[in-house]
């Protein structure tokens, strides 16, 4: 039998790189490492460029998200909250250059609620690849991911309520974490590992770090030799009873939450989208400067 090399990297911009690093397994890997893979919006639709890279080739049963570095992903970039530099939009969204609330609430329709649901809806298996610090919105690249690997030493947090923020945009806390444990999470800001996150259930398994890369290839290529059709179909069955849950439209309603505490924010300080005085609360976490710490 004759085995053809498998396809060369492909850099998708200067956050994202597509391979194929196993027979039917694509991957995505965030190469900002840099910035702890702060995500902006280059960084989010180079990531949708490798989902519909996958996609659209037959060849392809499975799809890997990993990073590059210390840290899965740090969150949303703040710096560049908004900015619409670098966008190539993707949903029919309109407005996203309009002022005020009904622009902000576009543009993170856009971004956050329509484009990480897509990836959710992504028809084929995908798995996750997560080390270090998971916080915010890096927990929303990786929810939408139907499986989760993450290494001993991976952390994940949601602490945007000391920024006067419900929660991140992509509301599947109650879902990934239990009611309880999610307002606990959110009231508190606290810290959730990754044995705790495996007991929860919001993680597959728990590997050494060293061992990250090679058993998340390992449990996709097991899952690559199955039938397409079925694989198709067992996530759209689990996906559906989600749905029928109410989770599509809980989300969508918490994410008008999210929008309201922005605009809250913007009149209560100064036009800032989020309350400073959240960053002296999580600046132990995220390795914030001094000054950050001080602010507020």
């Amino acid at each position: 039998m004759t085995h053809h090399p498998l396809p060369r990297p492909v850099k998708l911009g200067e956050r994202v790189t597509y391979d194929v690093p196993a027979e039917r397994v694509a991957r995505a890997t965030l190469t900002r490492s840099e910035a702890g893979n702060l995500a902006d919006v280059h960084l989010f639709y180079e990531l949708d460029a490798a989902y519909r890279r996958a996609a659209a080739d037959d060849s392809i049963s499975v799809f890997v998200l990993a990073a590059e570095g210390d840290d899965f992903s740090l969150g949303h970039d703040v710096d560049s909250l908004f900015s619409t530099d670098g966008m190539h939009q993707v949903t029919l969204e309109g407005g996203l250059n309009l002022g005020g609330v009904e622009g902000d609430m576009a543009w993170e329709n856009e971004v956050f609620l329509q484009l990480h649901w897509r990836w959710r809806n992504f028809p084929k298996p995908t798995v996750s690849a997560v080390q270090g610090r998971v916080f915010a919105g890096g927990l929303m690249l990786m929810w939408p991911t139907d499986l989760i690997v993450a290494s001993e030493d991976a952390r994940f947090a949601d602490p945007v309520t000391a920024f006067g923020i419900s929660a991140v945009e992509l509301f599947m806390h109650p879902w990934e974490f239990g009611p309880r444990r999610a307002k606990e999470l959110l009231f508190t800001g606290d810290i959730l590992t990754a044995p705790e996150a495996e007991e929860l259930g919001m993680v597959s398994r728990v590997v050494p770090r060293a061992e990250l890369e090679s058993a998340t290839l390992a449990l996709a290529e097991r899952i690559a030799t199955r039938p397409t059709a079925g694989l198709k179909m067992a996530k759209k069955a689990v996906n559906q009873t989600l749905e029928i849950q109410g989770q599509w439209n809980a989300l969508q309603a918490a994410f008008g939450l999210h929008t309201l505490g922005h605009a809250h924010n913007r009149i209560a300080h100064g036009g800032s989208y989020i309350d400073p005085a959240g960053f002296p609360l999580v600046g132990d976490i995220w390795d914030l400067p001094k000054e950050w710490e001080e602010t507020g």
